[in-house]
């Protein structure tokens, strides 16, 4: 419940505490008095955001202050929802907000205040007890305290998505329409992956045949690591075999064959060497007699290479040829690549795995389409269990609306809810849309024999503002503890219905908190609580004041309203009969 509102330097108000109560509260004056700013001032307490340019800071003050205290019995449906509305958003104020429920007795009330600031620079801040909150938690906050209804909310009841919202509200439906939108976010998924993988397919194929091809290219060159570098060398022996066997034979053929070849020398040297180093019992010649026995055995082996290397040499054109081909072949391959030999052999490896990913994912087509077939299944039975809770509440909801109507001088009312779907075997996407495969249309026929009719076609600006008050007494028949604000309710009632609409409106009074701005004399009177609006001009400037009204000074109103002048005997008499009424 509204306990207080605070307003500070809003537009025409320089500073107001507006107390409400439990039951109906009105708010009267005369046309732009200022109850309009009353409005505006829950308006950016609901977290809406004020309209640029507006005049929202009043003149010379630096900034706009609203604040509404409200109380919340412990242990109540609105406690609960906070509760679990700020251990979700709001962990640090849920541990607050708990503790104190267990500090409080049975039937103590939690007291919560929330603050909006604008200041003349037009930004915002908004506070929630005295931590800083940011917009969309106040916005929550206030959600789960305060229901507004502004001038134009009758307007909203022609528009078939609010039509479907409040069928759904009616049919506690918020279960399956949380299954349903989250089936629907599956498989929007599931669609969207197979979409991506079908745009994808082009490409995917064109790079799975690059990777196949240059994987056969490589494969088919069977490489080997340091080949070129065998090759190049080779390549050198069969170019020059004739120059390589004609020097190389000769430095061979003076090592070890012949006559006085280098080998024989060095075996000469050996054996004086040796015989001096004998009779000298070593003498110092140890190191000359090893050397020299070294040399002839390096010599004997140089000689021995050097005739195998030559004997193996043979001029072999063919061979050539083969050797400068495979060269070429793996310079290309190199030089394409950008790689050595090495290299090559790793690419290889990296687009095998590369050609079993790709193959891999071609072949996960027929599994992403099962898989879109399965979470499209889950969202159809998604969707007929929602639509068969909306459709079970369609007949208790007409009844629920033509008992209220009835009670609000359209007794002889028929109402009806219709079911339109879309897009149904054309677009899934336009089928199966964010709220259901249908949206409701609330039909109305107004007088006996007419046929229903959609709200926009038959509904005058009265009727829509009676049928919304009759669905809002509708919809929250079964709640307790709500605040209900209502900006005008009697837009389009004559003065004749004004009675009938004050009753369903003290009717609601008795469940929840009504806060209502009216212009009927009969829904004032039949207020629990009568604030009344004016403007007063003080040190030049005007102002818009506040006060509650109780006794005379309130049936002084009552009769202004009903005639236009407050000393009016007739309008005096009216005044008191309609308070007589409701008292």
């Amino acid at each position: 419940m509204l306990v207080e509102l605070s307003i500070r330097d809003l537009a025409l108000i320089e500073a107001a505490e507006l107390p409400f109560g439990p039951g109906l509260n009105v708010i009267t004056g005369e046309t732009g008095a200022g109850k309009s700013l009353v409005v505006g001032a829950l308006e950016l307490l609901v977290g809406q955001r004020h309209k640029a340019g507006a005049k929202v800071v009043r003149a010379g003050a630096a900034a706009a202050r609203v604040e509404g205290r409200f109380e919340l019995a412990v242990g109540s449906e609105r406690a609960a929802a906070l509760q679990t509305y700020l251990e979700r958003e709001l962990p640090e104020l849920a541990e607050d907000f708990a503790a104190e429920a267990r500090e409080l007795e049975a039937g103590g009330v939690h007291e919560l205040i929330l603050g909006r600031t604008i200041t003349k620079e037009g930004k915002s801040r908004a506070h929630i007890g005295q931590r800083p909150a940011a917009l969309k938690a106040l916005r929550g906050i206030a959600g789960l305290l305060f229901e507004l209804h502004g001038q134009n909310d009758h307007q909203r009841l022609l528009v078939r998505e609010e039509q479907l919202a409040l069928l759904d509200s009616f049919a506690g439906a918020e279960g399956e329409l949380e299954a349903y939108r989250t089936a629907r976010a599956a498989w929007r998924a599931a669609a969207d992956e197979l979409a991506r993988h079908e745009a994808e397919r082009d490409e995917r194929r064109d790079r799975l045949d690059l990777v196949r091809f240059q994987l056969g290219e490589l494969e088919g060159a069977e490489l080997e690591p340091g080949e070129r570098a065998r090759l190049t060398a080779e390549r050198e022996r069969l170019r020059h075999a004739e120059e390589l066997s004609s020097d190389l034979g000769g430095v061979a053929e003076g090592l070890s064959e012949g006559d006085e070849t280098l080998l024989d020398t060095l075996r000469t040297m050996e054996r004086r060497v040796e015989a001096w180093h004998a009779r000298l019992g070593g003498g110092g010649l140890e190191d000359a007699a090893s050397n020299l026995r070294e040399a002839v055995v390096f010599t004997e082996e140089a000689a021995a290479a050097l005739v195998s290397f030559t004997s193996d040499l043979e001029v072999d054109p063919a061979r050539l040829e083969e050797v400068e081909e495979r060269l070429d072949e793996l310079e290309r391959l190199c030089a394409k690549y950008d790689l050595d030999e090495a290299g090559l052999v790793a690419r290889m490896d990296e687009l095998e795995a590369e050609r079993e990913a790709l193959a891999g994912v071609e072949g996960a087509g027929d599994e992403l389409e099962a898989a879109v077939a399965a979470a499209r299944a889950e969202l159809e039975a998604a969707a007929k269990a929602l639509t068969q809770r909306r459709k079970r509440a369609t007949k208790p909801l007409a009844k629920a609306v033509e008992a209220a109507l009835a009670g609000l001088g359209l007794g002889k009312a028929r109402f009806a809810v219709a079911f339109v779907a879309e897009g149904a075997g054309k677009d899934d996407a336009r089928h199966f849309g964010p709220r259901g495969v249908e949206t409701a249309e609330f039909q109305l026929a107004a007088n006996p024999g007419e046929p229903p009719a959609p709200l926009a076609a038959v509904a005058s600006g009265g009727e829509a503002a009676r049928i919304m008050l009759a669905l809002e007494s509708v919809l929250v028949a079964n709640q307790t503890g709500r605040c209900l604000v209502f900006d005008e309710v009697d837009t389009g009632v004559g003065g004749r219905l004004g009675p009938e609409v004050a009753a369903r409106l003290r009717e609601l009074g008795e469940r929840h908190q009504v806060l209502c701005v009216t212009h009927l004399p009969a829904i004032a009177a039949g207020a629990h609580r009568h604030l009344r609006v004016a403007k007063e001009e003080r040190a030049g400037r005007t102002l818009t004041v506040f006060a509650e009204l109780e006794g005379e000074p309130r049936v002084r109103e009552l009769a202004d309203m009903i005639a236009g002048g407050a000393d009016e005997a007739t309008a005096h008499a009216e005044a008191n009969r309609l308070l007589a009424a409701f008292a």
